[in-house]
């Protein structure tokens, strides 16, 4: 009995120790895989905050607690099971869809360059004449169903980059490492976001603060009485605490611009990168080759720094080759695809 009892104890933890492997394999994979993204995530915190904007303080945060739904919606009930099927059942079709989704973040990021030299005031004026007569709560809503939309597509090239990355993984593997990284990269990007768009009222609220210390040790117990004398530690704090609260404004609008075009050469690289070794898994490695060939030649001259530098060449030619096919898939749209939807529209028969 006893050693029946010994022997099933042996079993189940055998069972435990390739349950901790196989959950310890998911997290290194799910954190290769949310590195990968991370061109992808940067533009997300980057777009997210606008909007925000024209909202009251009060309707910030809730607005971007609903567009965090909408994006865990997106990853867990749509793109999640999606990603498994065509897993199971077109594993082929991975590799075109990744590249597919790889060109749009080449379309999407140089059209933003292409934004930087051309004046917005029209389109500006357009959206201003499209929001006008929408009371607040159709704004809001109209608001929030363009970013899940538009976190939809960005979530679908995270959870395609993230398949690709585990797509020689077993098939529970692979769930777990697409559910983890979707939950983890919506609360990151959203937590992000929720502390840009609230930092601008927290530096106000610190640059009118006359008393920093006593209101600090009033957390929790409500405000400090408004006639109460401030101390010398507040005295000695007030100026720290002012200016803190003060630059913390002014540099919003920095931060937000940086991350901006942090997020617009991060889908450049990324895209382009994506487009890279796709075409290399099909025969052509040519640029593939002369860019690592470029980084490798880069890096010589620094012994010490030799794979920063070939990192960072990497990243710059790859991004040099996403805007080139960005600027290519755009001359196409344009060229192409829109005169041919004008002549199909023209061509549909009109309701009577």
């Amino acid at each position: 009995m006893s050693s029946g009892l010994v022997a099933l104890l042996d079993d189940i933890a055998a069972l435990a120790k390739v349950a901790a492997a196989s959950l310890d394999d998911a997290a290194s994979q799910a954190a290769k895989a949310s590195a990968k993204a991370a061109g992808i995530v940067i533009d997300d915190t980057a777009v997210t905050p606008r909007y925000a904007v024209g909202f009251s303080a009060d309707r910030e945060l809730p607005i971007i607690g609903r567009i965090a739904l909408g994006s865990l919606r997106n990853k867990l009930v749509f793109l999640l099971p999606g990603a498994l099927l065509l897993a199971l059942f077109a594993p082929r079709a991975i590799t075109p869809l990744l590249m597919l989704g790889g060109l749009y973040l080449c379309f999407e990021g140089a059209e933003k360059v292409l934004e930087l030299v051309r004046s917005h005031d029209a389109d500006a004026a357009e959206g201003e004449g499209a929001s006008a007569g929408i009371d607040a709560t159709q704004l809001e809503n109209q608001k929030i169903g363009g970013a899940v939309k538009t976190d939809f597509i960005l979530s679908a090239e995270i959870m395609a980059i993230t398949l690709a990355s585990v797509s020689e993984s077993p098939f529970w593997t692979q769930a777990l490492v697409l559910a983890v990284v979707g939950i983890g990269m919506t609360a990151f990007v959203y937590g992000i976001v929720a502390l840009i768009v609230k930092a601008d009222d927290a530096g106000v609220a610190l640059a009118r603060n006359d008393r920093p210390v006593t209101s600090l040790l009033h957390l929790g117990r409500g405000k400090p009485p408004a006639d109460a004398e401030p101390s010398i530690a507040d005295r000695l704090l007030r100026p720290l605490s002012r200016g803190f609260g003060r630059g913390l404004v002014a540099s919003m609008p920095v931060l937000l611009s940086v991350l901006s075009a942090v997020g617009t050469i991060a889908m450049l690289w990324v895209g382009g990168g994506i487009l890279i070794h796709g075409f290399e898994s099909y025969g052509f490695s040519a640029v593939g080759h002369l860019i690592h060939d470029a980084a490798v030649a880069s890096g010589r001259p620094v012994p010490g720094l030799g794979a920063v530098v070939e990192w960072v060449v990497t990243a710059a030619l790859s991004a040099v080759a996403g805007l080139i096919a960005g600027l290519a898939a755009i001359a196409g749209v344009h060229f192409a695809v829109e005169p041919v939807l004008k002549l199909f529209r023209k061509s549909a028969p009109k309701a009577v």
